[in-house]
């Protein structure tokens, strides 16, 4: 469990029928197994912390290579003059024979499309992509967990994520499939700042321009 910063759709991204975290984050994406919950909580900077943003059941662990050349996963590499959801794409890594990194022109590149090197470090410091076949995706619809739920598992808003045990958190996932089933893999509400998808986001300064 971690504190969701910011919400474009890109890290996690549940569009085109899967649930994907395949930038940021690097500790739990190296750290992460299959049939692992990574479940994202808003905090301060998006006015709603208690509330869940989203819960992905890991399904498949792969490389960013493998990634980027399966075609299942074609929607998922950005198009940055598309809609909304196609700007946000995060199948943005691969590597060429030599072992260079290539990034695509996407929400971690510059705002030319150029490579953005501190993003490209950050995001690569693990070779791995999270997917989910079994997620919830709430955005700016996410619904406020019950607070004596929250305090049973001893989770609090802070920098860097927590892990539970599987069975700490039963009841946490129980909560979702009883009050959300009917919208399991669907995009119950856009994400918080989908209004500025076109946006770049850089760690050498922490901004969005």
């Amino acid at each position: 469990m971690y504190v969701v910063d910011r919400d474009f759709g890109f890290a996690p991204n549940p569009f085109h029928g899967f649930c994907t975290l395949a930038t940021c984050k690097a500790a739990i994406r190296s750290t992460a197994k299959v049939d692992d919950w990574i479940i994202g909580m808003g905090g301060g900077r998006l006015n709603a912390p208690g509330r869940c943003i989203f819960a992905m059941r890991v399904t498949e662990k792969i490389t960013f290579d493998e990634y980027w050349a399966n075609p299942a996963y074609l929607d998922k590499k950005p198009i940055r003059n598309g809609s909304k959801k196609m700007m946000v794409g995060d199948n943005i890594y691969h590597r060429d024979a030599t072992g260079h990194w290539h990034q695509a022109d996407s929400h971690h590149s510059n705002a030319d499309g150029s490579v953005n090197p501190h993003n490209l470090s950050k995001d690569t410091k693990t070779d791995k992509v999270l997917i989910s076949r079994h997620f919830f995706y709430f955005g700016i619809g996410a619904p406020e967990i019950p607070a004596q739920m929250i305090s049973a598992i001893g989770f609090e808003n802070r920098v860097g994520h927590r892990v539970f045990r599987n069975g700490e958190c039963t009841g946490l996932v129980e909560w979702l499939h009883a009050n959300f089933r009917n919208f399991l893999n669907m995009i119950f509400a856009d994400p918080f700042y989908f209004n500025i998808s076109h946006k770049r986001y850089s760690a050498e300064n922490n901004k969005i321009s």
